[in-house]
């Protein structure tokens, strides 16, 4: 793909990966991704804002051909997806200068072993004239690593926002034209990237705000023409408020916990809290991590295995901890044949999260009417919860 205009002297130099499926030997992408890369002309002097995975480097490249010079190549974060094609665009460029924070620049030489005479480093806040536009680098901590900053330009209300905002969606649109989409993509994104730094991302964007801000061209996605979409969007998945909905994932070996399951899904839906149930054995992870976002409830369900939670629940489990979502409450459902310390084990692998843990049930074989009772307090223990905390309107 060629390189496209933005504005006069602003392009487009990015990647769009069509069937990229996994992302970190990770996160699933099951609508591809792109790299987005920036290239801004100023009367004096030309800059590159971040670079393309390095497997996609030849097509950066290729879009440069007819660029004469470039005098720097910014790097908001050190992660290869957006840094791995600088030391490429250095040794075509001999004369370019990499603009990062301190931390940074430490990381790029680790990475990616560029030498220390290539760098300048920025402190928060400064400027940089290209003659007749002014980029400002504002530090964003822990959006989502420790080095991140994001580019301000000043002439023409633009904000690179580097992840912050992002969306992994492969398309030819340059800007959001199907909101729909980009919204689910975009929260996908928050919940399996950003959301551990919710409120790191409060703090950023209280800073980041105060600027006047036309277009938002984060480094996955398209462009926000309207940037109250994605604004506000990120102000719901980074508030303090949950929905009135409960998480359900589990394993079932031998239908145990899958009767308890679906006893419990039905007791919740006929008291009008939304249930989002995941079988772990086909789940997209990244539907498990966007329901997280707005949750109130998760309630995680699984056999025993040789003492312990499945191995699926574990890995799910311990995603939910790491991922750090505004939960409020939690139990467990477990099955067992002759001896079980599942509970306690899956309870011990979401100890990051501050939620109230209500009775777990916990049945010896198929439930039976004291297990379906159980299940009824633990229904009703939801609901009431859920009112209290005024998710039911």
């Amino acid at each position: 793909m060629k390189m496209r205009v933005i504005k006069e002297d602003i392009h487009w130099v990015g990647v769009v990966d069509w069937d990229r499926r996994l992302f970190d030997s990770l996160i699933p992408l099951p609508d591809g991704t792109s790299y987005n890369a920036y290239l801004i002309k100023g009367s004096e002097k030309t800059v590159l804002l971040d670079t393309v995975d390095p497997s996609m480097s030849s097509i950066l490249m290729s879009q440069l051909e007819g660029i004469g010079s470039i005098d720097y190549v910014v790097s908001h974060h050190a992660e290869q997806d957006h840094s791995g094609t600088i030391p490429c665009v250095l040794e075509k460029y001999k004369g370019a200068k990499v603009i990062t924070t301190p931390k940074g620049k430490g990381m790029l030489m680790d990475l990616l072993c560029i030498p220390e005479r290539k760098f300048i480093t920025v402190d928060d806040g400064e400027t940089l004239s290209l003659g007749n536009k002014t980029l400002q680098f504002l530090y964003a901590p822990w959006v989502h690593w420790p080095e991140t900053m994001v580019t301000y330009l000043r002439e023409d209300n633009i904000l690179f926002s580097c992840d912050l905002f992002g969306s992994h969606l492969a398309t030819t649109d340059l800007y959001v034209t199907d909101e729909a989409r980009v919204y689910e993509s975009a929260k996908r994104y928050y919940a399996e990237i950003m959301m551990p730094f919710r409120m790191a991302i409060r703090k950023n964007m209280e800073k980041i705000m105060k600027k006047k801000i036309d277009l938002i061209a984060p480094s996955h996605g398209p462009i926000y023409s309207n940037p109250a979409f994605i604004v506000d969007a990120y102000r719901d998945w980074i508030s303090d408020y949950s929905r009135n909905v409960v998480v359900l994932p589990y394993i079932s070996m031998h239908q145990s916990t899958k009767k308890m399951v679906e006893y419990l899904l039905s007791a919740l839906t006929e008291k009008g809290i939304t249930v989002y149930q995941f079988d772990l054995t086909v789940t997209d992870i990244g539907k498990l991590a966007i329901s997280l976002v707005d949750a109130a409830t998760m309630v995680i369900a699984t056999p025993t295995v040789h003492v312990g939670p499945h191995p699926k629940v574990f890995c799910a489990a311990y995603l939910a901890n790491i991922l750090r979502p505004k939960l409020k409450f939690a139990s467990i459902i477990a099955s067992y044949g002759w001896g079980s310390r599942a509970i306690e084990q899956t309870l011990a692998l979401i100890s990051n999260l501050k939620v109230e843990v209500f009775e777990p049930v916990l049945s010896r074989g198929l439930p039976k009417e004291a297990e379906f009772k159980a299940l009824d307090d633990l229904a009703t223990t939801i609901w009431e919860k859920h009112k209290e905390h005024t998710f039911i309107q």
